[in-house]
């Protein structure tokens, strides 16, 4: 039996829809895309007062044609992420700002040796179906920095990407990189290598990037992830209910903009709300409430039959301790347990803002307790237990019967020796070591050794010259990498 959770009765996930279609027909969506109004008002949908009213049907319509599952691929065309139902999967967190150097106990701004380094330690650990575009690198100018972390990435691992962009050209590039690595475009459409993030603004705001990024999503067929970001009683109702359902209205507005744009284009219904802290004015990602609004808006996306992605299995603390792991680990529980299929936000510290290498090795390890836990507990035996227990009694021991050799490596999740599952003697012995300098050792062995596989030199050639021929537009003789 797979564990789940629930937030709401059917009643109640009835109502939230219903008052979600309510709020876009009476109240609207504020959109700043010429595109974007254009193919909502073709579709029936007014514009009064600066805002974009939109008719229940024509959201009816888009929901009828988006589709229930997603499927993600690698750079081999073998299926990375099955997206739908109850399925979880795990990448880090996306668009960090700084990363957490354990050299001086600080964080510090990113550069492209780190970027590098966070795509090979993702490549090389297993639990993490996808890599994203988790730094933005502060040795190039900032206006390619959206595209420059997608070639990073590519170079640099074999998995599927979740990324997303800053600047409305950057989509071509990119989409011409990631096209280039699949073969072509058709068969990049075919089989997606990578997930775009699309950010509308709260409450029911959506700027022209975002917009386009929609747009170009569906008509290319790359996934088009919604990220919706209410906070409670700043952007928001304070209720969770009241997030919930603006939550709602936001993604139905994205979903119908890329399904008018493209009708049966990969969508995912997703977001980063947080629980507003009105005490420090911060967006506490580790907060309970964070995570049951995150669980429940799963839930209505669940109820309306796509895929469903959320911020989750991260941390507000800065650095790699007793919180961060806490946070992590509680995050990474209630998502499974809400059947969330697209999980971002291992190794990020401090709401979103910084990533850490170290804890991206821990946190590998949380992930795959939390898999195990979704796999839930199942009968493997019938009778369940009695001959065996006849049989151990017999030989007074379990460990050499058959069935143990046949079952352990499935029944139970077995750690990187990350995790400290040794006696108190060997702790000693190996130099009474904590999780944070035991990730941080880890972490130079992994990089140390796993070596990531190349590109088709020619592909590899190509894009860098894509790349580079970006960087002197602004300024840039030579890429950092």
């Amino acid at each position: 039996m797979t564990p789940r959770v629930t937030w709401f009765d059917e009643a109640a996930k009835k109502k939230i829809v219903a008052e979600s279609m309510e709020i876009l027909e009476k109240v609207g969506v504020f959109v700043e895309n010429d595109d974007a109004i254009e193919l909502l008002t073709g579709a029936g949908a007014k514009v009064e007062g600066g805002r974009v009213k939109i008719p229940s049907p024509i959201v009816e319509k888009a929901l009828e044609t988006a589709p229930s599952r997603i499927r993600l691929y690698d750079r081999h065309g073998e299926v990375a992420m099955d997206l739908g139902g109850n399925r979880s999967h795990f990448n880090p967190g996306s668009a960090a700002l700084r990363i957490f150097d354990p050299e001086i106990n600080d964080a510090r701004v990113p550069v492209t040796a780190d970027v590098i380094k966070y795509a090979r330690l993702t490549d090389a650990l297993p639990n993490y179906a996808a890599q994203s575009t988790g730094m933005i690198p502060g040795d190039v100018p900032e206006e390619i920095a959206d595209r420059y972390r997608v070639f990073l990435g590519l170079l640099n691992s074999v998995k599927p990407i979740v990324t997303g962009t800053f600047k409305i050209e950057a989509f071509k590039i990119m989409h011409e990189m990631l096209a280039a690595v699949s073969g072509n475009a058709d068969t990049l459409m075919e089989k997606p290598t990578a997930i775009f993030d699309c950010c509308p603004s709260p409450p029911l705001m959506w700027s022209d990037l975002t917009c386009q990024a929609l747009i170009d999503c569906a008509r290319t067929g790359l996934p088009a992830e919604l990220i919706s970001m209410p906070l409670t009683g700043a952007t928001s109702p304070v209720t969770l209910a009241g997030a919930v359902t603006q939550h709602c209205a936001e993604n139905l507005s994205g979903i119908t903009i890329h399904q008018l744009a493209r009708a049966g284009s990969p969508i995912i219904y997703g977001g980063s709300p947080a629980c507003f802290d009105m005490r420090k004015g911060t967006t506490p990602m580790g907060a309970i409430e964070t995570m049951m609004i995150d669980g429940a808006y799963a839930e209505i996306g669940k109820h309306l039959d796509v895929p469903v992605q959320a911020y989750m299995a991260l941390s507000d603390s800065k650095p790699v301790d007793f919180q961060a792991g806490m946070e992590t680990a509680m995050g990474a529980i209630v998502a499974v347990v809400s059947g969330i299929n697209n999980l971002s936000g291992p190794g990020m510290l401090d709401f979103e803002s910084c990533q850490s290498l170290e804890k991206l090795v821990l946190d590998h390890e949380i992930c795959g307790m939390a898999l195990r836990l979704s796999e839930g507990i199942e009968l493997r035996d019938d009778p369940i237990a009695m001959p065996l227990i006849e049989a151990g009694l017999e030989k007074k021991e379990f460990l050499s019967l058959p069935h143990t050799t046949k079952w352990f490596r499935k029944e139970a999740y077995f750690p990187d020796p990350v995790i400290e599952r040794g006696t108190l003697e060997e702790w000693r012995s190996k130099g009474r070591k904590d999780a944070a300098e035991r990730a941080r050792e880890r972490v130079g062995k992994i990089l140390a050794k796993h070596e990531p596989e190349a590109l088709d030199p020619a592909v590899a050639t190509h894009i860098t010259g894509l790349m580079e021929a970006e960087a002197k537009r602004y300024g840039l003789d030579k890429l950092p990498v």
